[in-house]
C-alpha cells in the first residue's frame, strides 16, 4: 500500500507512472489485466500492490518475468517498480495533469494489429504530443495474425522464433506496412524494439498479446529499462509535501465526498493541510483519512474493502477523505501545505492555473462545457489547434446563460453558435431556452467524436449557407421555344421549351439574343407537375409574365436567355466557379457577349474571367 521510505537515502527513485491509451476495443484494459495477472502469478518475487486507480508491479517481479530476456535486454533495476494507471481512457489521462504537462512519466499506446491506427489512436497521439509524454507502442493481438501459433506467456522474441514463415510475414506486413509507415507520416520514427540502436530517437514497437501473455515480459523489460535510463532525473523522489492530481470526485458510503488522487511527488499524511481547486475557488482543508484497498482485493469489484493508512509516499494512488470536498474539481492539482500561510499562497497558484482554463471572453466563439479540468484542457487545446475561437470554457452542466451566450454568437456567425458538451447534462431551463434558439449542442463522451461531430456539422452548415447564397443568384440558362408548342401568346405567355444550356427557374428575368428584356419566368411545369427548376436537356412548359407577345417579341424556334446581373455573374465565377458546370460557364459566356454587344462594356472583365476558368479546366 503506502511506500516505505528508507532512512538516510537522499536520492531515492520513485516508480515511473505509466498510463495506457489507445482506440476503443484495441485491448487497453485487457493488457493491464494481463500485466496484473502475470505479476500476481510471480507473487513469490514480490507480488503486486493495488492502489486507488493504480497498480504497482515491483522491480523484483519485473526482473523475474523478464528473466528469459537477459541476453537481449540486460537490466538491473534501480527503480522500485512501475505504477500502472488502472483506469485507461483519454478522459482520465487528461486528468493526470499538472501545470505545463502531465504527471504521467510514460505511456503505452495500444494498437490492434488487425485494425491498425484508428480515430482514438490519433487522438491519443495528439494528447501525448501536447503533454510531451514519451511512449512506446504495444502492437496487440498478435495471436490473431493468420498462421500465428500461440506460446502463452513467452517473450515475443522466443515466440517469434517458433512461428511459421507466413506468420512472420504477416507480422512484418503490419509492423512496417502499417504502423511504421503511418507514424512516419505523423513525424515519428518507429521500429521493432529488437532492432533499435538509439531509443532516444526511435519509438519502440513491442508486439504483444493481452490474451495469451506473449510479449508481456518484453513490454515490462523495455518499459522499465527506458524509464530508468532516460527519465532518472524526473523520478528522483522528493521527501517533502506531496504533489498530485485529482482523478475522480465521488461519494463513498460513510465518508461523504472523497477524491481519488495520484500522488507523483512527496509524502501525504493524515492531518495534513491540502489545497485543491473547487467549482467556487480553491479549497483548503485537512486530511481526515487516507484509504487504500485491502490486500488482494479487486478495485473494480462492488464492496471492495478499504483500509486506513497513516501516510503515503509517491508514486501512488490514494483515496482521500476530508471536509468540504463537495465542490472539488476532477483534474485539479492537489498540494500538501506546511502551514495555513503556505496554503493561501498555493491557492493563488491554483487560481491562476484555473484561469487559463475556465474563462469568458468578449468575442464570438464556441462554448465548451466539460465535467473535469483535464477534459476541458484537452478540448481547449484541440479547438485552438483548429483555430476555432472560444467564447466560454467552463466546468459543469449546460445552463440557460450558456445558451444565451451561444445565441448571441449564432446571430453573427452560425458556425460558432454552438455548445460543445463533454459528459455534462443540459439543465431544464437551458432546454427551454434551446427550444427557442438556433443554438446547436454537440454532446459526446469521447473527445475525438466531439471534434469530429463539430467539424461535420460546421462543414454541412457551410455547404447549406453556400447553397442558400447560390440559390439566391440568377444563374445562366437558355432555352428554345419549340415550334408548334405555343399554348398562349401573352398575359402570360405559355410555351413549350427545350432547355439547351444551364438552368432556368421561376422568377428568372429573360432576354433575347439581342439583349432585349422579355419579362420573367412565372412557373415551370412538366405535364401537371410544377418544377422548382429545369436543367439542360429537359423539355418543359413555362409561363412568362411581362410585356411579351409571342409572334412579335419572340418567335417559335427563338433562343431565349436568362438575364444574369453582372453582380451575380461575378459571384458565380469567383465564389462558385467550382460549383457551376462547364455548360453553365459556356452559357454565361454567351450572355456576357450579348450584354457587351448591347453596350455594357463592364461585361469585358467577366468574359476575361470566364476565359481563364475555361482555359484552366481544359489544361487540367
Amino acid at each position: 500500500m503506502s511506500q516505505v521510505q528508507p532512512q538516510g537515502q537522499t536520492k531515492k527513485l520513485r516508480q515511473p507512472i505509466v498510463v495506457v491509451l489507445g482506440h476503443v476495443d484495441h485491448g487497453k484494459t485487457s493488457l493491464l489485466d494481463k500485466i496484473r495477472s502475470t505479476a500476481i502469478a510471480a507473487r513469490e518475487a514480490g507480488g503486486i500492490t493495488q492502489h486507488i486507480g493504480a497498480s504497482i508491479v515491483p522491480s523484483a517481479v519485473i526482473e523475474k518475468i523478464s528473466e528469459p530476456l537477459k541476453k537481449i535486454v540486460p537490466i538491473k533495476l534501480a527503480i522500485p517498480g512501475l505504477l500502472f494507471i488502472d483506469t485507461p481512457g483519454h478522459e482520465l489521462f487528461s486528468n493526470l495533469r499538472k501545470r505545463g504537462g502531465s504527471i504521467a512519466d510514460f505511456a503505452i499506446l495500444v494498437i490492434d494489429v488487425t485494425k491498425g491506427l484508428q480515430d482514438q489512436t490519433f487522438e491519443a497521439i495528439d494528447l501525448l504530443k501536447s503533454r510531451k509524454v514519451p511512449f512506446l507502442i504495444a502492437a496487440n493481438k498478435i495471436d490473431r495474425l493468420p498462421g500465428w501459433e500461440s506460446n502463452p506467456d513467452q517473450p515475443f522474441v522466443v515466440s517469434y522464433q517458433n512461428q511459421s514463415r507466413r506468420a512472420k510475414e504477416e507480422l512484418e506486413r503490419v509492423i512496417y506496412g502499417i504502423i511504421v509507415t503511418k507514424f512516419s507520416e505523423l513525424g515519428f520514427q518507429t521500429e521493432l524494439y529488437t532492432k533499435i540502436k538509439d531509443f532516444t530517437k526511435t519509438v519502440a514497437i513491442v508486439p504483444v498479446s493481452a490474451k495469451t501473455g506473449e510479449g508481456i515480459p518484453d513490454l515490462l523489460a523495455v518499459l522499465a529499462g527506458l524509464t530508468q535510463q532516460y527519465l532518472k532525473n524526473r523520478l528522483i523522489f522528493a521527501e517533502g509535501p506531496a504533489k498530485g492530481s485529482v482523478l475522480e470526485v465521488k461519494e463513498a458510503e460513510g465518508l461523504g465526498t472523497v477524491i481519488d488522487t495520484i500522488i507523483y511527488d512527496g509524502i501525504i499524511r493524515v492531518g495534513d493541510i491540502i489545497v485543491l481547486n473547487g467549482k467556487n475557488g480553491p479549497i483548503i482543508t485537512n486530511v481526515r483519512s487516507l484509504l487504500m484497498p485491502a490486500p488482494l482485493s479487486d478495485l473494480r469489484a462492488k464492496g471492495t474493502r478499504f483500509v486506513n493508512v497513516s501516510e503515503v509516499y509517491a508514486a501512488a494512488g490514494v483515496r482521500i477523505a476530508a471536509p468540504d470536498l463537495e465542490n472539488a474539481l476532477a483534474g485539479s492539482s492537489i498540494y500538501v501545505a506546511n502551514s495555513v500561510e503556505e496554503a493561501n499562497e498555493l491557492s493563488k497558484t491554483l487560481q491562476s492555473e484555473v484561469k487559463e482554463l475556465i474563462f469568458k471572453a468578449d468575442k464570438d466563439g464556441i462554448i465548451i462545457k466539460a465535467d473535469t479540468l483535464g477534459t476541458l484542457e484537452a478540448l481547449i487545446e484541440a479547438f485552438k489547434r483548429m483555430n476555432i475561437p472560444i467564447r466560454v470554457a467552463d466546468i459543469g452542466n449546460i445552463s440557460k446563460s450558456d445558451v444565451l451566450e451561444a445565441s448571441l454568437t449564432a446571430k453573427k456567425n452560425r458556425s460558432l453558435g454552438v455548445i460543445i458538451a463533454f459528459n455534462v447534462k443540459i439543465l431544464p431551463e437551458a432546454e427551454a431556452e434551446l427550444a427557442n434558439s438556433n443554438v446547436k449542442v454537440i454532446q459526446n463522451n469521447i473527445i475525438y467524436h466531439l471534434i469530429e461531430e463539430y467539424e461535420n456539422w460546421s462543414e454541412n452548415l457551410k455547404r447549406e449557407e453556400l447553397q442558400k447564397e447560390l440559390d439566391s443568384l440568377i444563374r445562366p440558362g437558355k432555352f428554345k421555344i419549340l415550334p408548334g408548342y405555343v399554348f398562349r401568346r401573352s398575359d402570360p405567355a405559355i410555351v413549350g421549351v427545350e432547355v439547351n444550356g444551364g438552368i432556368i427557374k421561376p422568377g428568372y428575368p429573360l432576354i433575347n439574343e439581342k439583349g432585349k428584356e422579355l419579362g420573367r419566368i412565372m412557373a415551370i411545369k412538366d405535364k401537371d407537375k410544377s418544377l422548382e427548376f429545369a436543367k439542360v436537356g429537359q423539355a418543359v412548359a413555362i409561363s412568362i409574365e411581362g410585356k411579351i407577345l409571342i409572334g412579335r417579341h419572340a418567335n417559335e424556334g427563338d433562343e431565349i436567355y436568362t438575364d444574369v446581373p453582372l453582380e451575380h455573374a461575378m459571384k458565380l465565377v469567383s465564389q462558385f466557379k467550382n460549383v457551376i458546370s462547364n455548360d453553365e460557364l459556356l452559357t454565361l459566356k454567351e450572355i456576357a457577349e450579348i450584354k457587351k454587344n448591347s453596350g455594357f462594356k463592364e461585361y469585358n472583365l467577366l468574359l476575361s474571367k470566364i476565359k481563364d476558368i475555361l482555359d484552366k479546366k481544359i489544361n487540367s
